[in-house]
């Protein structure tokens, strides 16, 4: 079973080296797409080291412009599909999501279609993390079960193990939402198509080097995108392919 996890970076120059390199060291082969947006501290330049030290493991996509956390996943899901991925792993750069929990993601996915890294299942938690980092994921976590209908426990979390044919399923370019309400919106319309969910315990620790991407900006974005959502349930359904 070909697994591959796609990476968004922007400015993760001090973490991306050593994340591929545990990733490349699990036992449970994985592939990685990293999917940098022209970072100015050079975070394009270590990749490409990477990519010629293991040019049939690590690929690269360079990106013109900071493009946002939506269309680089975007990006990175076709180019692993395109590649034969059966299972499309992503995660953030930063270490808040360990690559030690991968294997047990991919095991999970034998008997789910889209895994998720949790922090709200037993077994999960948060380390490191301010109360206020705390209460906005919880406040946006309820926020999003309620207005949609979700039964996951953590729906905002971007560590996810997705079966390839759940990404075939969606229309990918028809996705309207950027930024992390992106992983709001890739939820909703794998319950809107039937897919099962599971969850796999994991400890979310906060970042350990450079600067939180989460901003107030984010924030009002993922309220809208919940909302705009939400119509669906009563007017529509999204494309399929």
């Amino acid at each position: 079973m070909k697994a591959t996890v796609v990476i968004p970076t922007y400015n993760e120059r001090e973490n991306i080296e050593l994340l591929v390199n545990e990733i490349l060291s699990l036992d449970t082969p994985v592939d990685v797409i990293v999917v940098d947006d022209n970072s100015p501290d050079g975070t394009g330049g270590l990749i490409d080291t990477l990519v010629d030290a293991h040019p049939d493991r690590v690929h690269a996509i360079h990106r013109p412009a900071k493009l946002g956390l939506g269309t680089a996943h975007i990006a990175g899901f076709k180019s692993a599909l395109g590649q034969g991925a059966e299972r499309v792993l992503s995660m953030d750069a930063d270490f808040s999501h360990h690559p030690r929990y991968i294997p047990a993601m991919l095991a999970k996915s034998e008997e789910a279609d889209l895994v998720i890294g949790s922090r709200y299942v037993k077994g999960g938690g948060t380390r490191f993390c301010s109360w206020k980092r705390q209460a906005l994921s919880l406040g946006a976590n309820t926020f999003a079960k309620t207005l949609l209908g979700l039964r996951a426990l953590d729906c905002t979390a971007g560590f996810r193990c997705y079966r390839r044919e759940v990404l075939l399923s969606i229309d990918l370019d028809d996705i309207f939402s950027n930024g992390y309400s992106f992983l709001i919106e890739m939820i909703y319309r794998s319950k809107l198509r039937g897919w099962s969910v599971a969850e796999v315990p994991i400890i979310f620790e906060d970042r350990r080097h450079g600067t939180s991407k989460i901003s107030r900006k984010e924030v009002f974005a993922a309220m809208y995108t919940v909302l705009r959502l939400s119509t669906w349930r009563f007017s529509r359904r999204p494309k399929s392919t």
